[in-house]
């Protein structure tokens, strides 16, 4: 009966889209389904049943209304890759001990009703009846730290994490979401010599070959299932370079470098010509790099924001599910060697100048355009 009048007011209210809804239990006696509203039923997890649906639901459609509950802190990679973390080992519990309330972002970490974003894009591509699905989720948001709890105090779910930063996973969508070239070779080159690290490339090329300072490690062939390609590399410090080919022509290369100590301070707007009308923004990424402009992919500087212009800082922000620094402030640590700030225009045009500095660090600055 709920779902009845639930459904009868969206129609008075729209009677042009087709309804669903998020079901945690996908079997015929749930009683949201026996109701006969919903113009396409939803299933929550439950990968397992998608297959069968057809049999199960003759004539129906499906979409997958909640997916995934993978987890990963970008930035960070627990080896080997092919070993699954299915934490917590139920909804209600914690996990504890692990050093930084990490979760590795090698898509070897996920909750133990959900799956990799593998195996859930993998089910809804081979699946034509299945119409799409809704990721849990799209961007780590505050709240529901799930496996860990304190300090954990914001999600590990994003395929981009709280400061808008692409998680490694973001790419493995790229790849099957797009025409264009894509190449994404994971993780950073900054090891300890002999260690044994898992190299994955998430691409839509036919095939990739991989060196390490020019010496060939091999060339992986992509098929339909294939959605990552790997190698296990014993690490020497260098250039990891992967070169794509595509119906036999190559498309496109990605270099990995080592980084050197700490130099200087990068700032990379997303925008530098903006509205003076108080509330445009300039989302401008800051990195600590190397003297080659390496990104460094664990420091953590104490970084220091400054706006002379008409314009302020209007928040900060890492991607660190255990940061406690405030949004609305002046300062901000770099996790895994980025951070964010957001400029906000007043309603004066004129030239904004941001200038951010770090103890240790060459300062960056950048100029914008308030018009």
């Amino acid at each position: 009966p709920i779902a009845q009048e639930l459904a009868a007011i969206v129609r008075r209210l729209d009677d042009t889209r087709p309804i669903t809804a998020g079901l945690n239990e996908t079997n015929p006696s749930n009683p949201v389904i026996q109701s006969g509203v919903l113009d396409v039923i939803g299933f929550n997890y439950h990968l397992e049943d998608f297959e069968t649906f057809p049999e199960v639901y003759p004539g129906q459609a499906l979409i997958g209304s909640e997916t995934t509950s993978a987890l990963a802190t970008r930035g960070h990679y627990d080896m080997p890759s092919d070993s699954m973390r299915i934490w917590p080992i139920r909804w209600d519990t914690t996990v504890v001990g692990i050093e930084g309330n990490t979760c590795s972002s090698y898509d070897n970490c996920r909750t133990p009703w959900g799956s990799t974003h593998r195996d859930a894009w993998r089910t809804v591509k081979n699946n034509d009846h299945v119409a799409g699905m809704y990721i849990w989720t799209g961007f780590d948001y505050l709240g529901e730290p799930t496996p860990f709890g304190w300090p954990s105090r914001s999600s590990y779910f994003g395929i981009v994490d709280l400061a808008g930063f692409p998680k490694d996973a973001y790419y493995l969508y790229q790849s099957e979401w797009t025409d264009a070239p894509v190449l994404h070779v994971f993780p950073h080159w900054n090891w300890t010599d002999g260690d044994v690290v898992d190299v994955w490339a998430y691409t839509n090329a036919d095939s990739v070959a991989l060196f390490l300072n020019d010496t060939p490690l091999g060339m992986r062939i992509k098929d339909a299932d294939d959605l990552h390609l790997t190698w296990r590399v014993t690490y020497a410090p260098g250039t990891l370079r992967a070169v794509g080919w595509k119906n036999g022509v190559e498309m496109l290369t990605h270099e990995v470098h080592t980084a050197g100590p700490p130099a200087r301070i990068r700032l990379s707007p997303d925008r530098s010509t903006l509205h003076a009308d108080g509330k445009d923004l300039s989302f401008v990424t800051v990195e600590i790099v190397d003297d080659n402009g390496v990104l460094v992919p664990d420091a953590s500087h104490r970084l220091q924001f400054a706006v002379e212009g008409p314009a302020t800082i209007a928040a900060v922000d890492n991607g660190s599910p255990t940061s406690h620094e405030p949004f609305q402030a002046d300062f901000r640590h770099a996790f895994n060697g980025k951070a964010l700030v957001i400029v906000q225009t007043m309603k004066t045009p004129g030239p904004v100048t941001l200038r951010v500095t770090a103890d240790g660090l060459e300062a960056a600055t950048r100029t914008l355009r308030v018009q």
